[in-house]
């Protein structure tokens, strides 16, 4: 059995290549040291505290992801996407911002538009965009907390022992940011590679939801979906990001681009 990562009442992936249309040229983006806006920063929608994972970015805007399930208005026990509730489109996000972003991308109320039926997808593909306010793009940087990268976009799944890191930044932590960053090894993939099963020294959490993985080489792995209540207690289902993003450039009405982080990927602490 698993539940979304979402603080209940109070706290609460249609496999695409990416597009190959040219992208975007990357914007300029704020310090590190000094971004408002970043991943791993707690987002808050309609009062469900969640922990954005990659900047985005297009021609336009700039968008931060978090998990679409992190919208959700049913039960934590939720995990279809096609057969879920989610506030709408347009919803404002709290991201730490001067003013909040604005929820414009939700997988779960995409799939539903168009119908999905492919079993794998509905049950991961749990990706959302937020706009960024115009007044806060110059507030944005790319990298991990901790970390540094992302380097790129992972591809090809994982196997059985793969290194995987994350970073968390769940509210229920109370603020002690050593516990955020987070390594551990994949069990394998699930759902025909929508989804990638992890361990990590301390387990996400209910407000870790929708945060970013790395693989080992720091590239873009995946998004913090699930925790497991069985029949592997403690795990976490990581939505793969490959699949989500060729999704939502597919048929999310728009095509994005994952930014790379400005600083440099730092490894695996842990021997891997």
């Amino acid at each position: 059995m698993q539940s979304r990562l979402i603080r209940v009442a109070a706290l609460a992936v249609v496999a695409g290549a990416i597009a190959a249309s040219p992208a975007a040229a990357a914007p300029s983006w704020a310090p590190a040291a000094s971004a408002a806006i970043h991943p791993g920063v707690q987002t808050l929608t309609a009062g469900a505290q969640c922990t954005a994972n990659f900047v985005f970015y297009d021609a336009s805007n700039v968008y931060l992801g978090q998990a679409a399930h992190c919208s959700g208005t049913g039960a934590a026990t939720e995990t279809d996407g096609c057969d879920s509730g989610s506030l709408p489109l347009g919803t404002p996000v709290d991201i730490g911002g001067s003013a909040p972003g604005t929820l414009v991308y939700n997988s779960w109320l995409t799939m539903q538009s168009h119908g999905e039926s492919n079993a794998d997808t509905c049950a991961f593909n749990d990706l959302a965009l937020v706009k960024v306010a115009a007044a806060d793009v110059g507030k944005v940087n790319p990298s991990i907390p901790f970390w540094g990268g992302p380097t790129g976009v992972h591809s090809g799944g994982t196997a059985l022992g793969d290194t995987v890191i994350s970073y968390g930044n769940s509210s229920l932590r109370g603020g002690i940011t050593q516990l955020s960053p987070k390594q551990g090894k994949s069990l394998g993939d699930d759902g025909n590679g929508w989804s990638h099963t992890v361990y990590t020294v301390t387990p996400g959490i209910p407000g870790d939801s929708g945060s970013a993985f790395l693989d080992a080489s720091g590239k873009a792995l995946g998004v913090l979906s699930t925790v497991a209540i069985a029949p592997l207690p403690g795990s976490n289902g990581v939505g793969d990001v490959a699949k989500e993003l060729g999704y939502l450039n597919s048929t999310g009405g728009f095509s994005v681009t994952l930014a790379t982080g400005t600083e440099a990927f730092r490894g695996p602490l842990l021997p891997i």
